[in-house]
């Protein structure tokens, strides 16, 4: 506990060292306001538009939420398919590179004006831009389980579905953790792209793509920062929540969330 209350310390300190840094660099070049606001200025924004900020964090929080867990189910089936018949894996894989070669903002404006507008849509871009990173990872950790232990099994006339699930399934689960990660960043990207086409389907009111796109119309750059760093702390918060699920259940066995393990 010391050790990650030191750690914690650290981080705010260099932070706070960045702040003060972005502070006086601002002062001392004299730079305008609405080419770069300084840090108090940010924070003052912060205030008087923090109802605002909220109600568009939570749209995006939602939108993101939704996208993610979604890729997560998705994939792991996927990849649960994969790991069982060759074949399909062989015939199919190669397909789900497309999922990251074609590029987001191209296929964002199809997917609001096939689906409408509103926080499915958003979703859904989010979805699409999650799913890659589950499906490689989960499935490389599927197939990589080593042969003696899979030999182990049959010869205690372990059926297909327990060579699936109780072992194939608990060796992928660093590699899950890998990809939720990855995704855990990527989601909050997806959920505002499809937010900057997608607008808004209520009156006044959208998620920080949305607000993003209306502060940066208004030249409203100290409101703009706030809500990139908005977006920020929610990316972190998915990461931190990714990691901790992945602390929960590996740390009893696995020795990449072991405490007790020298690095």
């Amino acid at each position: 506990m010391r050790r990650h209350l030191w750690f914690a310390l650290n981080s705010l300190l260099v932070l706070l060292a960045l702040l003060t840094l972005w502070h006086v660099a601002v002062l001392e070049l004299k730079i305008a306001p609405y080419m770069l606001p300084g840090p108090l200025i940010v924070a003052t924004a912060v205030v008087n538009r923090f109802p605002a900020l909220v109600q568009s964090l939570l749209l995006t929080t939602e939108a993101a939420a939704l996208g993610l867990v979604s890729s997560i189910v998705t994939g792991v089936g996927i990849a649960l398919l994969f790991a069982q018949w060759r074949w399909l894996r062989r015939l199919v894989f190669p397909y789900t590179i497309l999922l990251q070669t074609v590029p987001i903002v191209a296929i964002a404006p199809l997917i609001i004006m096939w689906a409408g507008t509103g926080v499915y849509s958003v979703a859904l871009i989010a979805f699409i831009i999650c799913l890659a990173p589950i499906i490689a990872n989960t499935t490389q950790g599927l197939i990589s389980v080593e042969e003696n232990l899979i030999h182990l099994f049959l010869m205690h006339k372990a059926s297909p579905a327990q060579i699936l699930f109780k072992l194939r399934l608990p060796h992928a689960l660093p590699n899950l953790f890998v990809g939720i990660r990855i995704s855990a960043g990527i989601a909050v990207i997806g959920a505002i792209i499809g937010e900057l086409f997608a607008g808004s389907s209520r009156v006044g009111e959208g998620g920080l793509g949305y607000s993003i796109t209306y502060a940066s119309a208004q030249l409203e750059t100290d409101y703009l920062f706030a809500l990139v760093f908005a977006a920020t702390v929610l990316g972190f918060v998915f990461f931190f929540i990714g990691m901790f699920l992945e602390w929960y259940f590996l740390h009893n066995w696995h020795e990449s969330s072991r405490s007790d393990v020298p690095e």
